[in-house]
Parts: structure tokens; sequence; C-alpha cells
């Protein structure tokens, strides 16, 4: 398909200073960060996204290549994301795609990577098919995803007695696999769904009917299923109507809270795999990233996009840049084989499924009273090793993993 101008943003150099000569000869390594700039994602990941993946290719440098930075906007569209996957791969050169928050558009990509014998490592979509059942050798799922998701905040809510459950979802590939996994933890800890309600993404705003739907329901919990604008309009518009449910939010970003406000999100439990203020290492990365986006902290996202995008040209450096960029099967497969460590999520190891093992962690919104200032937000609960934060190897369905 072809790429509209408005579609394809454009192109952003990041090479360390090389002597002109030296430069001329070097391989380029080129990053393409495909990602929701102007839509309901654009501030867990969108344009900081593209800041964070420039950010590692600097501090990487130059270590016998060169490395570059373009981008684009899948506008929330698989056949998009697909299009835009194909014309980097065929005609601009890119070797490696990050990103790409929306499951749908990254199960897309994903397909168009492996066709092409490229690499694609996801940070913002959250589907835990990316490592089960559509695996493949050219994908990474680098931050976190459904099944995780489901077991910390999903787990958490059913031991402290939310045991009977409805879901507001968004209607495509991300809503359904978190819907899915986290009903599986409900009932298998002795739960009940009740009920759930499917609604168009994008574009839905008003979710006033959903929200009476579910209370009629008389279910205890309601499972919010969606991310980014849609999870902020469902909880305000829950606090607006006193909903008689406590509010399981399966996926909130930082940036989410914020916009809701300590008064609206307080108390709210959530999880994640990285906070910019949990240690001297994430609130150091935070502090490199800050002036890219004033007055603002970083998502997990905006961290999986630095992180894989640097472990990535570390493994380019190891094997070679050349190799690199001739297979990207094979790139993967060497990252496989691979310890990381970075400020963001410190030791990495990637399992066989391309399922990326880091901790998660539990955390409970702070009130207002309990903040000490602006973006400081969360109080630790849970933390979940990385060896237990994730779906077992042997229980995804993933045709890579051996018997």
């Amino acid at each position: 398909m072809s790429i509209s101008r408005r579609t394809l943003l454009g192109t952003t150099a990041a090479a360390a200073a090389l002597p002109r000569m030296a430069r001329a000869q070097a391989p380029v390594i080129k990053v393409g960060c495909l990602t929701d700039m102007s839509g309901p994602y654009q501030d867990l990941a969108g344009p900081l996204a593209v800041d964070c993946a420039k950010q590692a290719v600097a501090e990487f440098g130059a270590k016998g290549f060169t490395a570059e930075v373009v981008f684009a906007d899948h506008q929330n569209k698989p056949d998009i994301g697909a299009g835009i996957a194909r014309q980097w791969f065929d005609e601009n050169g890119v070797d490696l795609i990050v990103e790409v928050a929306n499951s749908g558009v990254a199960l897309a990509v994903a397909a168009v990577a492996a066709e092409k014998n490229k690499a694609y490592i996801c940070s913002g979509s959250a589907t835990s098919d990316l490592t089960g059942s559509k695996c493949n050798a050219n994908t990474l799922h680098w931050v976190y995803d459904t099944y995780m998701l489901a077991k910390s905040t999903g787990g958490a809510m059913v031991k402290a007695g939310g045991d009977s459950w409805y879901f507001i979802t968004a209607d495509y590939a991300f809503g359904h696999a978190l819907e899915r996994d986290t009903a599986g933890f409900v009932t298998a800890a002795g739960g009940k769904v009740l009920g759930d309600l499917a609604y168009p993404f994008p574009g839905t705003t008003d979710f006033s009917s959903l929200l009476l739907q579910a209370q009629s329901s008389g279910a205890k919990v309601l499972g919010i299923a969606n991310a980014g604008a849609d999870t902020i309009n469902t909880i305000k518009q829950a606090k607006e109507f006193g909903l008689k449910m406590r509010l399981a939010g399966l996926l909130v970003f930082i940036s989410d809270v914020h916009s809701l406000g300590l008064d609206t999100a307080g108390g709210l439990v959530v999880s994640n795999t990285f906070y910019w203020d949990m240690n001297d290492r994430t609130r150091a990365f935070s502090a490199r990233i800050k002036d890219k986006k004033a007055n603002y902290r970083p998502t997990m996202v905006h961290a999986g996009v630095y992180s894989s995008t640097l472990a990535y040209l570390k493994t380019a450096q190891e094997m070679g840049a050349a190799v690199a960029k001739a297979n990207g099967a094979a790139t993967i497969a060497k990252m496989k084989t691979m310890t990381f460590d970075d400020d963001c999520f410190g030791t990495s190891t990637i399992r066989a499924d391309g399922r990326v093992l880091h901790p998660a962690y539990l955390w409970q919104v702070k009130t207002p009273a309990e903040s000490k200032g602006p973006w400081d937000y969360y109080k630790l609960l849970v933390t979940t090793p990385a060896d237990e934060a994730f779906r077992p190897l042997d229980k995804g369905g993933c045709s890579l993993v051996k018997a």
C-alpha cells in the first residue's frame, strides 16, 4: 500500500560524530520507531518514544557502525502499520522496528518482520499472543503483556475479595487478550465473570451506558480492559457517576494517573515493570530525557523503547553490523543468548519464545496527602520476580519452544 506524507512523519539522524570519510564507509543500522503520534496512546508512547530511541542511539555512540532513527504514525490501524513496515524494510533500509503501541498493529508488524527477515521489538502493545500462538523468530516482547498484567493486578484484586467481575473492553486484539487473561485468573481463583461489553476502538469517548450496564450486573469489580485516553475517560466517568464497584485498571500508565489527578486516581492498584522514581538508576534515566518533554516523566513504554534499542545495538556490535542487517532472525536469536543491563530495567534475559524477563511491580496510587510533589504517585505493594512474572514458557503455545 502507499504511505501518505501525513502518515510517514519523517526521518531524523541520530549518529555519533565521526570523521566524514569514516562515516561514509561505516555500516548504518536504521531503527524505525512506529508509534501513535496523535491518537489515544500519544502520551504513553508517541513523540517521547521516538526521543527515547534517539537517546539510546546517542548513548551507544559509534562502535564500528552508525545508527539512525526514523519514525511514523500507524494511526492505530493494522493495515497502515503493516504498510509502513513493508515500505521501511523494502525501500528505506530499516533493520529494526521498535514500539508499536497497539496490539492489532503489533501482530501485523510482527508478521511483516518475519516475512522480510527483519527484527521487531515490541514495547507498547500488550497482547501475550506475541509470545504465544502468534510468536515468530523475528519478534521480541520487551516490557509487559496481558498475562503479566492479569496475574499482577487481577490476581491481587481477587485475593482482596473481588470475586465477581464485569469487563469493559476495547474491541481489538489488546482488549480481548487482556480480558481473556484476567478472566482466566479470576475463574481459577474461584471467582466469576458476570458479563462484558466490547466498545468500538478507537473513537469511543462516552462510556456512560457501558458503566450503567456494568453496575446493573451486580459484580463487585469493574475490569477496565483498555489503555491510554480510554482508561482516563472510563475512570473519570465512573467516579462522576458514583459507580458502586471497585475499579481494576488493568493497564494504567503514569501518564494516565497524571491526567486523572490524585484526587481521582488515589487508591488505584496498578501494575508495571518500570517507574521513574523506583531507584537511582531509573531516576538517572528520567533525568537524561526530561528536557525532551518538559514537566513530564517517562512511562514503561518509553523506557522499553530506550532499553530495547540499546540492547539491539549492543547485539549488532557483538555479531557485526553487516551480519545483523542481513538476517533479522539471526540477530534476535543472538539476543536470546545474551544478558542485558540498563538503567530502566536492570538485568534482563530473553526466553526462547521472545519474552523478555524482568520483575513486575504492583503499586498503589498515592492520595494527595501521601504525595510529596509532582509525579510522586506510587507506593510499592508487591514485587514479582522475573521468573514468576510472566506466563510459563510451556503454557503459551509458541512454536519456537521445543517440547
